[in-house]
């Protein structure tokens, strides 16, 4: 095959599937992109065998000779791409798979292709459901539930994101079993239930995508037991979903919990920031004490003799309370909620306490979307 193309298409396309290449001594073939040449389309494929991503770029200049179809070294390729964004660039594919490329500059640089056969082909899905989703709200709740997940490798259901079609609507879930997240748009409730646990590398890499789209494009997604796929634009996403039964995270949310705190979330953030800095660094533990009208936080290092007290002014209705958390989940939180004052409902204090954003402004209008935020109180160790 013979083809031009723009240097920065090319290195905007490569990158984006970049995250998929990696080292894998079990298959090298992976650590390759797949470039196909049809007609005047080439399609560029990256594949972890877990998961497999195309995107596709319409040339103005391109021939269908000899070979069709090669194996490109992923990174070295992307690594020499970005640094030739601003010319065309010239590649030719040998019948013995060798790339040559070329610029209008003189630059001629050369690789060692692989055939083709070997590589991962496009996960099919069978039996599929058939969905739409808009990119607004996938990406939003990408965003706020992702970093909820879990990294332990021998909990796989928890180190992905719980995707849930009910009558409630539409419900990403992600939990680590010491914060959880949950993220529900009304606006896409069914009549059925149907869930499924999406991996958080093709979420991850997804989100990143769509982000960079400055509108809202609906997304067309094909689903059965075991796999998914994803069509937008000029990218075609499939992977593996993950077995097994999520945990039962409805039984974790506490449902009377009449004690009630409203905070300004940059003020309580910037505090905790600075008081986690006098935090015993194996547990992160802060002592969140509200009485009245303020909430006194503390943290002491026993080991390294440092303690730190701060006040932060808030609205409280409850009995005064004494909770241990930690600071490092506390924040992680914050973090990810966009509204100016944060609203607390917590029953005991070795309850789990229940984080939610407060609009004043809009609290009275029917909201379609909702996010409620979970973190486990720690044992205050005196």
């Amino acid at each position: 095959m013979k083809f031009i193309v723009h240097g920065g298409t090319l290195s905007r396309s490569l990158n984006s599937i970049l995250g998929l290449v990696s080292k894998n001594n079990t298959i090298p073939i992976v650590e390759n992109f797949l470039f196909e040449l049809n007609g005047k389309t080439l399609n560029i494929t990256a594949s972890d065998l877990e998961t497999v991503a195309n995107v596709s770029i319409e040339l103005q200049d391109a021939e269908e000779i000899g070979v069709t179809r090669v194996c490109i070294p992923g990174k070295d390729l992307n690594t020499l791409v970005s640094q030739l964004t601003d010319s065309p660039l010239n590649i030719f594919v040998n019948e013995d798979y060798s790339v040559d490329i070329a610029t209008n500059e003189g630059g001629k640089y050369n690789f060692k292709g692989l055939d083709a056969e070997d590589y991962p082909q496009m996960i099919t899905i069978e039996d599929k459901n058939e969905f739409t989703i808009h990119s607004a709200t996938f990406v939003n709740a990408i965003n706020k539930t992702l970093f909820a997940t879990s990294n332990d490798e021998f909990r796989p259901q928890m180190a992905g994101v719980l995707c849930e079609f009910s009558p409630k609507g539409l419900t990403f879930v992600g939990t680590d079993s010491h914060k959880l997240v949950r993220f529900r748009n009304t606006s896409y409730a069914t009549d059925d239930e149907k869930a499924f646990i999406l991996p958080k590398k093709t979420l991850n890499l997804m989100g990143k995508i769509l982000s960079s789209i400055n509108e809202d494009i609906e997304i067309k997604v094909e689903n059965n037991v075991s796999n998914i796929a994803f069509y937008f634009n000029n990218y075609h996403f499939a992977c593996r979903l993950i077995e097994g039964k999520y945990p039962q995270y409805e039984a974790a949310i506490p449902v009377n919990n009449p004690n009630k705190l409203l905070v300004a979330k940059n003020q309580l953030t910037d505090s905790v920031k600075r008081i986690s800095i006098f935090t015993n660094q194996a547990t992160n533990q802060i002592r969140f004490e509200v009485t009245g009208k303020e909430i006194i936080i503390q943290a002491e290092d026993i080991d390294a003799q440092n303690k730190a007290q701060e006040r932060v002014a808030c609205s409280y209705e409850g009995e005064d309370m004494v909770i241990g958390l930690n600071a490092k989940y506390l924040l992680e939180i914050l973090n990810n909620i966009d509204t100016e004052n944060v609203c607390f409902e917590m029953s005991k204090p070795e309850r789990p306490c229940i984080v939610t954003p407060y609009d004043e402004e809009n609290k009275e209008e029917q909201q379609t979307e909702s996010l409620l935020m979970l973190v486990m109180p720690v044992i205050l160790m005196n």
